[in-house]
């Protein structure tokens, strides 16, 4: 073999020890980025419950608001309601009134042994009667919604304030994913159970 040949040789065998030692180092490399890459998800795995944290705050969040609105509902119909039993209650009442100075006119200007009069007297005292059992049932219908009324504006109310807790509680946890700082994923925890604890309070009462 020839000097110009062995020198040849040596060079590509140099070239190739060359190559090979950055592929291994290109390899030893990845292997290390595989490794951080996998550590830092194994460090960060607990963000994933976070994800799901916020998800069950959401739904849960939406049954809250289903129920704030079925009792604001509840609260305007039992207002309107009342509302026009008083109203009717005020009707009989004016009725009544008239009915009374009805009477006692007739009384004092008819003729005591007319039986006509005498007759419409009598009707007209019957009607007072039916009117005082009358208000006295609207009076008691009225009040029955004004109690179904406050009822639901004290649930609703609760409901209300369950619905800010989860409010602040998801967006503490969406902080949380973003920054990955563990004590906002309790934080979060904590809001949501005071707000679920609101929500059973307006159940229960």
């Amino acid at each position: 073999m020839s000097p110009a040949e062995k020198d040849s040789k040596e060079w590509i065998m140099n070239e190739l020890e060359k190559e090979i030692s950055e592929l291994k180092e290109f390899i030893g490399d990845l292997k290390a980025d595989r490794a951080a890459t996998k550590e830092r998800e194994r460090r960060e795995a607990w963000t994933k419950y976070v994800s799901l944290t916020i998800v069950i705050i959401a739904v849960i969040a939406a049954v809250a608001t289903q129920y704030a609105g079925k009792y604001g509902g509840r609260v305007q119909m039992s207002q309107a309601q009342a509302s026009d039993q008083w109203a009717f209650y005020q009707a009989k009442s004016i009725k009544q009134h008239l009915d009374e100075v009805s009477v006692a006119q007739l009384a004092r200007s008819g003729d005591t042994n007319d039986v006509e009069l005498a007759g419409q007297i009598k009707k007209l005292r019957d009607d007072l009667g039916r009117y005082e059992k009358e208000k006295a049932d609207i009076k008691g219908k009225a009040e029955a919604l004004e109690r179904t009324r406050d009822d639901a504006s004290q649930r609703g109310g609760k409901m209300g304030m369950a619905i800010s807790y989860f409010t602040v509680a998801i967006a503490t946890a969406s902080i949380c994913t973003v920054t990955k700082k563990k004590p906002l994923w309790l934080v979060s925890m904590m809001l949501a159970a005071v707000a679920i604890a609101q929500m059973v309070w307006g159940w229960a009462m």
